[in-house]
């Protein structure tokens, strides 16, 4: 009986191992990531940036150099037309306080002043990354693990897997630049990026996608921000270029990236590259699907000026509860 039972406990946990071993840990060549990371999580494919990934994105600086990844935003810049602009309103100033008597009323002096804003502004604007609540799909309104509007959506925004759950973000950073690949900048109206055409441009720069990636992509369209991109009409045309739904599946399900970013509001090819009844497909595959973040209006034209193609990313949100992204964001590019 003994041999008996110590034989069937060997098998348990070879059984037990093989099962393990099996489990999914992480990215999946042909596959990417999806819901693998169990029923409670928030942060999706962010989960693989181990400490090795920071450690060895660590490693890539060797001039210090920074870049300034962030666009200037203000009531009148250019954005997505289904977010509100921005208003910034003065609460506090020296002026107002000593004029109402409140500064002598609420410090006991008559001096020393301060300013201070109450700031309306629309939580998807400006440099951004889109957090895994973003957006939804199905009848039930589900967004990434299966959380479902009816469930989880709240007065206070979302309250399940948005940006103030997104852990900093510290890794290896590449450029793909299209436009200049293309000798268009910006790129066309309309214009679809595929899979063939990164890797193109991957082997005209003699750089790879890795696992545990950000990618950007660049059409060139910040080329005409200015100070703070207020020629709408300029802007609006070339806003629609931008990858397609193949091109995501290669960045994430091939390479194993992290985050796919570019210049424009909404990184994806607009309009005529979407199937009928289509709306934003490749944001459903990222965020709902896989998981992956997604980075819009970062600024990288001075990456591309200096053919910077690798570099340490480094972004963190605001810690606002409820916030469906990080918005008016200053992500920065080392080299």
């Amino acid at each position: 009986m003994r041999h008996i039972v110590s034989g069937l406990l060997v098998m348990v946990f070879l059984f037990a191992g093989s099962v393990q071993a099996q489990a999914p840990k992480g990215w999946v060549q042909g596959k990417g990531y999806g819901w693998i990371w169990g029923p409670n999580d928030e942060i999706g494919a962010l989960n693989a940036l181990t400490p090795a990934h920071v450690t060895a994105a660590l490693k890539i600086p060797t001039q210090g150099k920074v870049y300034d990844l962030g666009v200037l935003y203000d009531r009148a810049s250019f954005q997505w037309p289904g977010h509100s602009p921005a208003e910034v309103i003065s609460f506090r100033t020296p002026e107002g306080l000593k004029r109402s008597g409140e500064l002598e009323a609420i410090t006991g002096q008559k001096t020393t002043a301060w300013h201070s804003n109450a700031v309306f502004i629309s939580d998807n604007v400006g440099t951004q990354v889109d957090s895994l609540c973003h957006v939804t799909t199905g009848d039930d309104n589900h967004w990434y693990n299966g959380y479902k509007e009816g469930e989880l959506g709240g007065n206070f925004g979302p309250r399940k897997a948005c940006a103030d759950k997104m852990p900093p973000i510290v890794t290896r950073g590449v450029l793909i630049d299209v436009a200049g690949a293309n000798g268009q900048v910006p790129l066309p109206t309309g214009y679809e990026i595929g899979p063939d055409e990164l890797k193109a441009a991957l082997a005209r720069q003699r750089v790879d996608v890795k696992q545990g990636d950000a990618v950007f992509i660049r059409t060139g369209i910040l080329s005409l921000w200015g100070e703070a991109g207020h020629d709408k009409a300029k802007l609006a045309p070339h806003d629609s270029a931008g990858i397609n739904v193949a091109a995501a599946k290669w960045l994430v399900e091939e390479k194993g990236a992290v985050l796919i970013g570019a210049d424009t509001s909404g990184l994806e090819c607009v309009g005529k590259c979407w199937k009928p009844g289509e709306f934003y497909p490749t944001h459903v595959y990222l965020l709902v699907q896989q998981g992956v973040y997604i980075g819009e209006f970062h600024y990288l034209e001075d990456l591309a000026k200096d053919k910077v193609y690798e570099f340490l990313y480094v972004n963190a949100t605001s810690k606002i509860r409820g916030a469906t992204a990080g918005f008016t964001m200053r992500p920065v590019a080392i080299r």
